[in-house]
């Protein structure tokens, strides 16, 4: 199954963009079948509802980092993306560092973790938990 995203009610779409004469920047976020299943047993272990936030902060040793966050409600202007019944949060303002990425887990000889796949980094740190632009 394909993940969904949502965007919120006042977005313009990619065709609306075009309209106005401008280039429209691809939002599409993804959860791989690992990383959703995983979501999935994370949130079983927290209140009903409960979704994953991911947000792009300020820090990390390559610029910006990933940060992961349970949360029990969404905020106006959040993305909503979905997979296999699980939901995940992306804020407007991180989106456009994560646009075209696809959320991933792995379980390797350094331990399991989420993986972010972006296109848009430039480079990252050798745990991949930050990167830069």
């Amino acid at each position: 199954m394909q993940a969904r995203m949502q965007p919120p009610a006042r977005a313009k779409g990619e065709r609306a963009a075009r309209r106005e004469g401008r280039k429209a920047m691809t939002t599409d976020v993804t959860i791989s079948e690992r990383a959703a299943k995983k979501i999935g047993q994370i949130l079983k272990t927290e209140p009903s509802g409960s979704m994953l936030r991911l947000s792009v902060m300020g820090g990390g040793c390559s610029g910006f980092q990933y940060k992961f966050d349970v949360e029990s409600a969404k905020a106006d202007d959040d993305v909503t993306i979905e997979r296999d019944g699980v939901t995940m949060l992306v804020d407007q303002v991180s989106l456009q560092f994560l646009a075209g990425s696809e959320i991933d887990f792995v379980d390797d000889l350094i331990g399991a973790s989420f993986k972010v796949n972006n296109p848009r980094a430039k480079a990252s740190c050798g745990c991949g938990t930050s990167f830069s632009l």
